[in-house]
């Protein structure tokens, strides 16, 4: 179940015209394994859907618009019951199907079950059941009330806050469900939440019913006022709640229990050892520093600077710093600037249409403070584009938590590169454009695939930004390798949150708030998946120089970036396995 939502929330995707490869092989795609494999995915579709509603309505399933998530004492029993016995269908489907693409299907969904049913039954066994239920009910409204939601479904915003509320008839306000699984987990051996996650979420609370406010009067829906005035009374004691019954139970060390920790590795794509993938990852933050240590003296003889070390460069590139109020168009005409170089040196194919982009609301920023790409539907999608979210800060920080890593030119350059164009938006266009089966839509996403991805288009713009571009593309791709080595080695107790920080701050040169949000990510927002966005770059650029070997001459970079996309966001094994079998065949072979 989790893992559904998960891949819906982060999916992020646009329209993308077909790439030539994927026009001139279409035939050979047979639509009979795609209905195959659509209607075993359908039957997971409907079954996750009837525990979570909102993950089906954000993919684009209006039937599912206006309901809300399963939340009865015994949801977690009934669906581990349902999830066993649709595993077990698929698996004999699995003996049954001869088609490779539709066994491939069948795989994912299996595993998809597999890791939801451990993950229930785990955190049934050794947690504490909490949640941050503001910051969901406000995820929720926020994905209907969207310019990228067509305009006839933003009205059944208005049922979902009546539901959250409890204000429609049959129903229970969520706040009061909430407190009452948290009463009925209790047991011998659980452990709380962390207590540090616990005590600043009750800090986003007013900004996430104004949030949730905001949203209601801007799209002009009427109806919501008894809806509103019930959410910000439960937002209110929800958060009393917090402080006077969870806060005591939480715990004091972020760390997680080891089996779950691993489980987190698992479910972002990581199939490493930790202690090897934190060697590899040392190595490689060693070789990026170094060639940020090369790029300062070039980027102060640039700019007439005295001072020629990386910590000085680092503070000047700082100082020029992009007004709040001209952000947006800063960053769109930088956007347009690296869809120029993609056009100039056939990179990868581009869609005809504008990019979409805003700066994020204040809500939007105390929920998620990184620039993000939101997506559209991706079922049913008649045109609707993903939108680049630029934040540029987080309003519940405080003052000593202010980042600027985001609002100065020479970031503007990678930024862009990994959310926009040829990053994220491009990435899952695939997918709603190329006819992928929705087992590769909706289940095969991991960070691994999708991260790696949009790390390795930071890759191939990196030389045609300039030289101060480049110094911050460097840095990023630092911050990449210091999270897969930081990340496990707090949750694995072999690093102090303030041996990291002094990684972080010191050699990576990130500002505090900056610091502070990577930690609090690797500690208790999301533990073992900051390590995806390397573990997944080194796997692609691996396969991009075999393949180049493998062509020598024939290599050609379009052709092989528009191959990588025509995929889908499926596991980079399955997508190496592509490339070796039909990839580099058909390019020897001239086509």
């Amino acid at each position: 179940m989790k893992s559904f939502a998960a891949a819906i929330a982060l999916a992020t995707a646009s329209i993308l015209p077909a790439t030539a490869y994927a026009q001139e092989n279409a035939e050979t795609q047979s639509a009979d394994w795609i209905e195959t494999s659509n209607a075993y995915t359908q039957r997971l579709i409907d079954f996750q859907a009837g525990f979570f509603p909102e993950g089906a309505s954000q993919a684009g399933y209006e039937q599912y618009d206006g309901l809300t998530f399963d939340y009865s004492d015994d949801t977690n029993e009934r669906y581990v019951e349902g999830a066993k016995a649709l595993r077990a269908e698929f698996a004999a489907a699995m003996q049954r199907e001869q088609n490779t693409q539709v066994k491939q299907d069948l795989a994912i969904l299996i595993d998809n079950l597999d890791r939801s049913i451990l993950s229930t039954e785990l955190n049934e066994r050794m947690m504490l059941e909490w949640s941050e239920l503001p910051q969901s009910i406000f995820y929720s409204i926020g994905a209907i009330l969207s310019d990228q939601t067509a305009e006839n479904r933003r009205a059944s915003a208005v049922e979902l806050l009546r539901r959250y509320t409890g204000v429609e008839a049959g129903y229970e306000p969520y706040t009061e469900l909430a407190k009452a699984r948290f009463e009925a987990s209790r047991g011998d051996g659980k452990i709380g939440p962390y207590k540090v996650e616990v005590a600043e979420s009750v800090g986003k609370l007013p900004t996430f019913a104004a949030g949730i406010r905001e949203l209601f009067e801007k799209y002009d829906i009427d109806g919501a006022d008894e809806a509103l005035d019930a959410m910000d009374a439960q937002f209110a004691d929800y958060g009393e709640w917090t402080e006077r019954v969870v806060l005591p139970a939480a715990r004091d060390d972020a760390r997680l229990p080891e089996e779950l920790y691993a489980l987190n590795l698992r479910n972002v794509g990581i199939d490493m050892d930790p202690r090897e993938a934190m060697s590899q990852a040392r190595r490689g933050f060693y070789e990026i520093r170094a060639q940020m240590e090369a790029l300062a003296p070039q980027i102060a003889a640039k700019y007439g600077w005295e001072e020629t070390d990386m910590t000085s460069v680092m503070t000047r590139l700082k100082q020029q710093k992009i007004d709040n109020s001209e952000i947006e168009d800063f960053y769109r005409d930088v956007n347009r600037q690296l869809e120029a170089k993609i056009r100039e040196n056939e990179i990868v194919s581009l869609p005809t249409s504008e990019l979409l982009m805003r700066v994020a609301s204040a809500a939007e920023s105390a929920a998620q403070p990184a620039p993000h790409m939101r997506p559209p539907r991706l079922i049913g999608n008649t045109g609707e584009q993903g939108t680049f979210v630029l934040t540029v800060g987080n309003p519940t920080a405080s003052a000593d938590d202010v980042y600027d890593d985001f609002n100065f030119p020479a970031a503007s350059w990678t930024l862009s590169a990994h959310e926009a164009r040829p990053g994220h938006e491009m990435q899952f266009a695939a997918l709603v454009e190329q006819g992928v089966s929705l087992a590769r839509m909706l289940y095969a996403f991991n960070s691994v695939n999708v991260e790696g991805w949009a790390l390795y288009a930071e890759a191939e713009m990196l030389p045609h930004e300039p030289i101060e571009g480049q110094f911050i593309a460097q840095q990023f791709r630092l911050l990449r390798a210091a999270r897969a080595f930081l990340d496990p080695s707090l949750n694995l107790g072999l690093m102090t949150r303030e041996e990291a920080q002094r990684v972080l701050r010191e050699e990576a040169l990130f500002s505090p708030g900056m610091t502070k949000q990577e930690l609090d990510r690797y500690q208790f927002r999301a533990p073992g998946q900051a390590g995806a966005y390397y573990y997944g770059y080194r796997k692609l650029i691996d396969l991009r120089v075999e393949t180049e070997l493998a062509l020598g001459a024939d290599f050609n970079e379009k052709a092989f970036n528009d191959f990588l996309l025509s995929q889908g966001i499926i596991p980079l094994d399955l997508i190496a396995k592509a490339v070796r079998e039909e990839f580099i065949p058909s390019q020897r072979s001239g086509g």
